[in-house]
């Protein structure tokens, strides 16, 4: 049941998604992508083969459906170097054990899409990305008309990256991808030129600072060589008294 009578007060609840799941994942999947999958692409999904997932059931519904998937979110974790967007991160997500979690379906039913399901799963698959020490990022793809995802991931902190041209092809036709990355774990853009040049200049001002400081140390140095000269030579050329000394001391002091 695709498009259930949703429940006078819905109690969302979310959990792995299980073998029982796959006829009606499988179904769902037909009804609201135009994208056709490969039934090995649902069973490695409920049956955990390199793809993590997360399903939403309604547990108050009164049709006996009350543990059918409403909707679902699924992911693979890939290797950073390996990945589309390695140059979108820092030298050090590279590294070999650099890693990276792939959204790979997102979906709700219609009946169900104004209860924040879309936005919960996607921070389950945050969270989930968070818990690993060596992810550096959460990414997707999403068409370019699909104006309500567009604007979730926006609204979740994801940054629209690129735009791939023609990157899907559905009944003939090539439409365009936007490319969605949102970090974790410290995980950052490589800099920029602009960051670099602001780089350069504060590390180059730092410099003039250092620089100037010492010049700074260095003429106070000499001038209270001069200072205690001058004093020493009024001091052996004449006696002076009390005033003269404090007017001495006071110059020397302001310099």
């Amino acid at each position: 049941m695709v498009n259930p009578n949703v429940s006078s007060q819905p109690k969302i609840c979310y959990r792995p998604i299980r073998p029982s799941d796959l006829d009606i994942l499988e179904h769902i999947h037909g009804r609201l992508f135009p994208i056709r999958y490969e039934s090995t692409f649902f069973h490695d999904v409920v049956n955990g083969r390199d793809i993590v997932s997360w399903g939403a059931v309604d547990s108050n519904r009164s049709d006996g459906r009350s543990d059918e998937l409403i909707g679902f979110v699924t992911a693979r974790i890939v290797l950073a170097k390996e990945s589309e967007i390695v140059d979108m991160l820092g030298y050090d997500s590279a590294r070999s054990d650099q890693t990276l979690v792939y959204v790979l379906t997102l979906g709700v039913v219609e009946a169900y899409r104004s209860f924040g399901i879309a936005s919960s799963l996607i921070r389950e698959v945050i969270k989930y990305a968070s818990s690993i020490p060596t992810c550096r990022a959460v990414y997707l793809h999403v068409i370019s008309y699909n104006n309500p995802a567009i604007n979730l991931y926006k609204k979740m902190s994801f940054k629209c990256v690129r735009r791939l041209q023609g990157f899907y092809l559905i009944n003939g036709q090539h439409y365009d991808s936007f490319l969605f990355l949102n970090y974790v774990n410290g995980g950052r853009s490589p800099c920029s030129p602009l960051e670099i040049l602001t780089a350069i200049v504060s590390f180059m001002r730092s410099g003039f600072k250092s620089v100037a400081a010492r010049l700074c140390r260095s003429g106070s140095r000499k001038i209270s060589r001069r200072a205690k000269c001058k004093e020493s030579h009024s001091l052996v050329s004449a006696t002076p008294n009390k005033r003269n000394v404090a007017v001495e001391c006071s110059g020397y002091e302001c310099v």
